[in-house]
């Protein structure tokens, strides 16, 4: 099973998502949209992103 994004509202009804493996373990997580539209977009975003080169800065 391949990783999932979870999109939910929080306790003060503001939109998030988070990023899960296969494991079921959280590995990345948003933060507060207004809208549900901006939610998604922001997991778009990242998905558009997520092959980007690696910079290490250390």
């Amino acid at each position: 099973m391949a990783g999932k994004y979870e999109l939910y509202t929080d306790a003060s009804g503001k939109y998030r998502f988070r990023l899960k493996a296969a494991n079921g373990q959280i590995i990345a997580s948003s933060e507060a949209y207004e809208s549900k539209a901006s939610a998604q977009h922001g997991i778009a975003s990242v998905k558009a992103n997520a092959d980007s080169e690696t910079v290490d800065l250390t």
